[in-house]
């Protein structure tokens, strides 16, 4: 089994750092345009190897994809990050052309290959990667709802006061801090509704403080967030890698589930060898039904700024 990841910044080396502590692969390809930093990223993983006990090969190169060739699965975390106070839309025009040159590029070497994509704006560059490439939907897929619903969890968990082992939740929608949903009536503890623990206040709470997860940490650090979007990541890639049926909520081109058409937009899927092997349809409120057409319109108003 062979990853590429393409980026070699934070967040790139943090899903290198947890695909190859996880086992499961053979080798990690680490690729960026910055001089021997790829290089030497995959040099400082690979001498936590044996204080960290795994058997993953972890190679880094210079902006050269044919040492990509062959890869089973693709990351693509490449673009500039967000600031503080910028909103992940705003990276669009930049991100854009950097997706799908990367996008290309990989699928010359590895033309078989499942991608995932992480960059931001990331519901509109996995449409991007759908409309410039000719490989099926199921082997596109957009990393955000997995990271929010990690995030919601740990919102949970934490206004619960409870293990998060003990949380489950999702969070739908746009990856993005107006256009996510996440299903607080679909929340348990244990398998009982949040709502049985917390008032409406404290549910609302949770639900602002997840949609704003990501600008939370950026005004935090001054940059995007590395260690959850690269856990996240290293989720999805082993679901495919040991074809697990994992169900993740990830941004996958619609064709007429949930009432959407034309977009990428995260629902839950089932994870497996193929990539996407199922969209999950889950029963919605009306709220919530109405709350993911507004995320939707939010999508496509961000697709509609894409040169294509």
């Amino acid at each position: 089994m062979k990853v590429t990841v393409v980026g070699a910044g934070a967040v790139g080396a943090s899903c290198a750092e947890y695909i190859a502590m996880k086992d499961f692969a053979s080798e990690v390809v680490l690729l960026d345009i910055k001089e021997g930093y790829a290089e030497g990223k995959a040099m400082d993983l690979m001498q936590t190897a044996s204080l960290n006990g795994f058997d993953t090969k972890i190679t880094g190169s210079t902006n050269d994809y044919s040492k990509t060739a062959g890869s089973d699965i693709t990351v693509i975390t490449s673009g500039i990050p967000r600031k503080p106070g910028m909103t992940r839309e705003e990276l669009i025009g930049i991100n854009a052309g950097i997706v799908k040159t990367v996008a290309t590029s990989l699928l010359e070497h590895s033309p078989n290959t499942i991608i995932i994509v992480v960059s931001n704006p990331m519901d509109t560059m996995t449409y991007l990667v759908h409309k410039t490439t000719d490989i099926p939907k199921n082997r596109i897929i957009g990393m955000g709802g997995a990271l929010d619903s990690a995030r919601f969890k740990y919102r949970l968990a934490e206004a619960l006061e409870a293990p998060i082992s003990d949380v489950d939740g999702m969070v739908i929608g746009g990856h993005s801090d107006k256009g996510m949903v996440p299903l607080i009536g679909h929340a348990t503890r244990n398998s009982v509704k949040v709502s049985e623990f917390l008032s409406d206040d404290k549910l609302d709470y949770v639900v602002q403080e997840t949609k704003v997860g990501g600008a939370t940490l950026t005004k935090l650090l001054g940059t995007s967030a590395w260690y959850a979007p690269g856990a996240a990541v290293s989720g999805l890639v082993q679901a495919i890698a040991c074809d697990q049926k994992k169900m993740f909520p990830c941004s996958t081109y619609l064709e007429g589930e949930y009432g959407l058409n034309d977009i990428c937009i995260g629902v839950p899927v089932l994870l497996g060898k193929n990539g996407i092997e199922k969209v999950v349809e889950i029963e919605l409120s009306d709220a919530e039904k109405a709350k993911m057409q507004e995320s939707a319109e939010g999508v496509s108003k961000t697709n509609g700024l894409l040169q294509l």
